[in-house]
Order: structure tokens, then sequence, then C-alpha cells
């Protein structure tokens, strides 16, 4: 009875020590980098991708991310989606406005969809004119927005944006994508440049490469909600539970897949283990008979953060 009695309130410790963990980790971004090596890549590029933002701002105006995007050097930054949160009653853009009117000012940005833009555009009936808005804050700051589209940035990089249909977003999708689909809304993949794809989510990581994309840069799992060493993301925001591709920097055949962490949360309100990230790339030109071993070692060394 004594146990039981003490056991109560260690584990309301426990629990408010979890609460607090998790406020704290939401609100404290960490920038990570990955190396990518290629010879289709005639000089070196850096990029800062960030994705999943759900209309949380580090500061006022967001001068904390600013600040760190700034300091990063970028020569492009890519947005992969989910920048608001778009359910019904709960759907706006000022957050978003005040990112776009920050990032403009570094260097060229390029915007991909997730499932929360396309939402807007899908649902216009609930969401009404929010959608054509966003359409103006991109233009008046200057951003790319590349839905279904592509954006070629000097003469061998191009830079794809997927919309993937709302079925493949359920946990539950009976079918795979494949690269058909993609050649369905984007074409073929650049010949001879280095293909760029933002593809919100990491799910179909063989169709992106399939396809021909040499780096994916992903989204929508937030990480896996929660982190545990070795067994990495325990939880998607579809609930699926314990997926490799939740995070981290992944190659297969010579194709790699970014997944980046996120920013924000929405719904489940929660991160232990997986603090916010914004990623930072750096792409660096390569002999291609020299191709392999530091460059892919050194990504793998980095893949959970």
């Amino acid at each position: 009875m004594k146990r039981r009695i003490w056991a109560l309130p260690a584990l309301a410790a426990l629990a408010a020590g979890g609460v607090w963990r998790s406020e704290y980790e939401r609100d404290h971004f960490v920038v990570e980098e990955a190396v990518v090596k290629s010879p289709k890549i005639k000089r070196e590029r850096t990029l800062v991708f960030l994705t999943d933002l759900h209309d949380k701002e580090f500061g006022e105006g967001n001068r904390r991310l600013l600040g760190a995007v700034r300091q990063a050097g970028p020569d492009l930054i890519l947005i992969g989606g989910d920048t608001m949160v778009v359910k019904p009653g709960r759907a706006a853009l000022k957050a978003t406005q005040r990112l776009l009117k920050g990032l403009a000012g570094i260097c060229p940005v390029c915007y991909g969809n997730g499932n929360h833009e396309q939402r807007l555009r899908e649902q216009q009936e609930t969401y009404g004119d929010l959608y054509r808005q966003f359409l103006e804050l991109l233009k008046r700051n200057g951003a790319e927005y590349l839905s279904d589209s592509s954006f070629d940035f000097g003469e061998d990089i191009r830079v794809s944006g997927l919309d993937i249909d709302e079925v493949y977003y359920h946990n539950r999708v009976s079918r795979k994508m494949g690269a058909e689909y993609i050649r369905r809304h984007l074409g073929e993949a650049a010949e001879g440049r280095f293909q760029i794809l933002l593809a919100h989510s990491p799910l179909f990581a063989d169709a992106y490469g399939s396809w021909g994309a040499d780096l994916t840069l992903a989204g929508h799992f937030h990480g896996g909600t929660v982190r545990i060493p070795v067994l990495g993301g325990v939880m998607t925001p579809q609930y699926q539970f314990f997926l490799p591709c939740c995070g981290g920097t992944f190659e297969k055949n010579g194709r790699f897949l970014v997944a980046g962490r996120g920013l924000g949360t929405h719904s489940v309100n929660i991160r232990l283990g997986n603090k916010p990230q914004v990623v930072v790339v750096r792409l660096l030109p390569e002999d291609g008979k020299k191709k392999a071993a530091a460059g892919r070692k050194r990504m793998r060394k980095g893949q959970d953060g």
C-alpha cells in the first residue's frame, strides 16, 4: 500500500517533467547540416530547408528563426509546406506573412505545398478567400510557388514542387506511389541538372528516386513527435509508429532524402528528444570517380540529429 502511495507523486512528477521538457523543446530549435556531393553540381551552394512551421514563431516576428537563416548564409531557401494550420475554425496567414516578409530580404525563396496549403486550395467553400490571399503573399514577397512546377537555379540545379493527393496522406494507403504519378504532375526529371524535389511526405522515397530526384526534401512527420535513441521517431501525425523516415538523411543508389523534423506542431503538441529543426544543406561538386565514401559517411553520421 505504501508503495502505491509513493508511486502516485512520482508518476505526477514524471508527467510534469515531461510536459516542461516538451514545452522547452518546442521553443528551442536546432540548426543541423547535411552534405550532398554530386558531379552534376558545378559549384558549392548552401540551401536552407524549412518545413512544418504550423504558425509557430520563435521570438517576436520570428526574429530568432530569421536570424538563424541569415547566419547560415544561404544561396536559396526552400520551404517544404505547412507553414500554417488549416482546420475549420483555425486558419490564418499572419505567421506565414511575417515569415515570407523576413525571408524575402535574404535570398531567393521556393515554396512547395504541404497538405495544409492544398487543403486551402481544395476546400475554398470552407476557408473562403484564404487561398487567394496566400497566393498574393507569395507574389508580393517574391517567392517562387512550386505547385506541380519547377524552377531552374543557376545552370546546374532544378527545384520541383510536387503536389501529393490527399489519399497519400492517410495512414491506411492501399496503393503505393510510383514514378509515373510524379511524371503526370511534373513531367520528366531534369536531364543534366541536379534535380531537387520538394515532396511533403517522405513515405515515397523510392518513387521520388525512380523518377529522377537526386535530392528529395520532405517533412510532414514532425520527427516522429517523440524520438528515442536507436529506435528513432515514435509516431507520425497519422498515428503510424516507428517509421524510419520520420527524420534524418538517407541515401539509396546515389539518391538522397532529407526528412526534416519540422519547426512547429498541431493537434499533438508534443516534442520530446525532438527539437524543431532548421536544415542547412551543403551542395558540393564532386568528380564522378570519387563519388561515394566521404560524403555518404558524413551524411549518415548526422541522420538522427
